[in-house]
């Protein structure tokens, strides 16, 4: 696995940028870069279960391991979803089990910088690379308006 990292500056305060980021009505906004029908499902607890899936049901499943509401969620990857079942033996899963997804959110002045870091294999950077460059922009435009 690999690491990647992604920031941009958001002339918004920290609850916003949070709120549009993990807000099941705009979470699928600006994750609709990595999957036209992304959704997202968490009980926002740490050690809980998280559940990133298209509408097929395909998908990740995570466990939040880090946890501070407005500056920063780490969520580490605990298996694959097939048609909304769960995978965490085979090899394609086990390629991602244990891999971090983390969020970092800093306010200075009412300006926010989003920063995250995911650990990826190499066949998804580019995937990756659009996903968080187009979603970061939408993240931006739509805290900065509200």
């Amino acid at each position: 696995m690999i690491t990647l990292q992604y920031e941009i500056t958001i002339e918004a305060s920290a609850q916003k940028v949070w709120n549009v980021m993990w807000d099941t009505h705009t979470y699928s906004q600006w994750t609709r870069f990595f999957s036209p029908s992304s959704r997202m499902q968490s009980d926002w607890k740490i050690g809980g279960e998280t559940l990133f899936q298209d509408a097929s049901g395909d998908g990740m499943l995570a466990t939040i391991v880090e946890l501070e509401q407005f500056k920063k969620v780490i969520f580490q990857q605990q298996g694959i979803l097939k048609q909304g079942v769960v995978d965490r033996l085979s090899e394609e899963a086990q390629q991602w089990c244990g891999g971090l997804e983390q969020y970092f959110l800093n306010e200075v002045d009412g300006v926010t910088h989003l920063s995250a870091q995911v650990e990826t294999s190499e066949q998804y950077i580019e995937i990756m690379d659009r996903g968080f460059q187009q979603g970061f922009a939408v993240i931006k435009q739509l805290a900065e308006e509200k």
